[in-house]
């Protein structure tokens, strides 16, 4: 049973700092690229982060020079570190494990943590 895990969600006020973290059970992690996305009330989901099994990442325009994202393979977890926060920055932060071979596409989802950029 795969499970992706988030934690490090919260309350913060804006120019504050939060990492998230997802932990991952049930999949070869190490083969997977890792991504972050967030959902705010009324939009579309969209991708905030990404990182690929060799460690290469990409990162969205919005939130580039403030955002990181980071793997540690021997403990299966991959890390978003937010600086800098908005209030724009405000959503429902959700991991995701993404493989493709052979035509097939594998996707996981994580159930999501509350980002609150507030003052």
């Amino acid at each position: 049973q795969v499970q992706l895990v988030e934690s490090g969600g919260g309350l913060v006020q804006p120019g504050g700092s939060l990492r998230l973290s997802c932990a991952a059970s049930g999949i070869m992690f190490s083969i997977y690229a890792m991504g972050w996305y967030r959902q705010a009330p009324g939009k579309e989901r969209e991708l905030v982060a990404q990182i690929s099994s060799g460690g290469t990442t990409h990162i969205a325009d919005s939130v580039k020079g403030r955002f990181t994202i980071s793997r540690d393979n021997a403990k299966n977890t991959v890390y978003l570190q937010m600086n800098s926060l908005k209030p724009e920055d405000t959503a429902v932060y959700y991991c995701n494990a993404h493989w493709v071979v052979f035509g097939s596409t594998y996707d996981y989802w994580g159930q999501g943590t509350q980002v609150t950029v507030s003052s």
